[in-house]
């Protein structure tokens, strides 16, 4: 096991996993999480290596600036990779507003879905930003077509708060339409 590529990124434990700061060794794993079709259907496609590292550094770019990002997740009992998921800063202009312009995303390897998974590692990533960052609220958005992200979102007491389209994706992108759901403390 090597250090982690960012110190000083808290740990947190659930039942059955860790959220924990990035190694060097999770690069692989999570770089063919994200060369998988099926799991980046409604995230723009497959990424290449080098897609997936720079995502990689721009997270814990995130967690250095930000002071929060996406965790690496794995199973506590065994250590094998799940994916990735965590409170991060969004970084566009968008119709909804959210002081603390924070939001909730993730994205886990397809082996380990349906699973109960990554409900039960939002929870936890949500008592940390509401008990340790202070936040007042956060926000989620997904395609509408991805109803496994919104099961989530529903189950964590998120509501919908209505519909938008992503700045970031072409005007064509048929991933443009997001959906918004919202959370309060």
């Amino acid at each position: 096991m090597s250090a982690s590529l960012a110190p000083g990124i808290p740990e947190l434990l659930t039942p059955r996993l860790k959220l924990r700061g990035w190694r060097e060794e999770d690069r692989a794993p999570f770089a063919a999480q994200n060369a998988d079709a099926e799991t980046m259907r409604y995230l723009g496609g497959p990424m290449t290596r080098e897609a997936s590292d720079a995502y990689l550094d721009r997270t814990l770019r995130g967690w250095a600036e930000d002071g929060c990002g996406k965790w690496a997740v794995e199973l506590a009992e065994t250590g094998q990779f799940v994916g990735a998921l965590g409170l991060q800063r969004y970084r566009f202009e968008a119709p909804f507003t959210n002081p603390s312009g924070i939001e909730f995303a993730w994205r886990l390897t397809r082996a380990f879905w349906g699973r109960g998974f990554a409900t039960e590692a939002a929870r936890a990533a949500l008592d940390f930003g509401f008990a340790q960052m202070d936040l007042a609220g956060l926000v989620a958005f997904t395609v509408p077509e991805n109803r496994a992200s919104r099961a989530v979102m529903e189950r964590l007491g998120m509501q919908f708060a209505g519909e938008f389209d992503h700045p970031l994706l072409a005007t064509d992108s048929p991933l443009r339409r997001h959906v918004l759901y919202r959370l309060a403390r």
